[in-house]
């Protein structure tokens, strides 16, 4: 259910944060109740529009309904979630990590990459042949070998848009060179 990172990242209401988790609670709204996470945030990389503070992360109370086990006091994450209401909801379909086991790729990519990927679409390729159908898609292939999980193209590439508008998948370790396409790339 996850997608690659670029798209997740630029998705309207759509906030992703670095956080502690340091406490929760299991509300008793809904039939299956609501576990209300309260988080330090350390840094927010998008959704300073919609909420520039999350103190608390909402999720279903069971993850046999996409709801997300998160540990207290132990490691930071990173979470993306959707602003409802004034509250920030997240599940499994989100992008939620432990803070160390991102690649440097991807922590790069949060800093450095994925805005430049906001004029893209990620096309997700379930089986092949598979074809950009204008200038602005990157065709996703991890989705024919990882069922949807984020394999190596997700944890190592960001789609970005070139000068000319042309979309593709870049690797690097130096700023992005807008004007060339890496060959390299997927």
């Amino acid at each position: 259910c996850k997608v690659v990172h670029n798209l997740l990242y630029f998705s309207s209401l759509m906030t992703v944060i670095r956080a502690k988790v340091v406490g929760k609670k299991l509300m008793k709204d809904g039939p299956f109740g609501t576990m209300r996470y309260t988080v330090k945030q350390m840094k927010m990389y998008r959704g300073f529009q919609i909420m520039p503070h999350v103190q608390y992360i909402y999720t279903e109370a069971s993850e046999s309904l996409c709801g997300v086990k998160l540990e207290v006091n132990k490691y930071q994450y990173l979470i993306t979630g959707r602003v409802y209401e004034g509250k920030v909801y997240t599940g499994l379909c989100n992008w939620y990590e432990k803070w160390d086991r991102l690649t440097l790729s991807q922590r790069k990519g949060l800093n450095h990459r994925y805005h430049l990927g906001c004029g893209c679409k990620i096309r997700p390729c379930y089986y092949l042949p598979c074809f950009a159908t204008s200038k602005n898609e990157c065709i996703w292939t991890d989705m024919l070998s990882n069922f949807g999980h984020s394999g190596y193209q997700a944890k190592h590439y960001a789609c970005i848009q070139r000068v000319e508008g042309y979309c593709s998948w870049y690797r690097g370790w130096a700023p992005p060179d807008k004007t060339i396409i890496n060959a390299t790339d997927p």
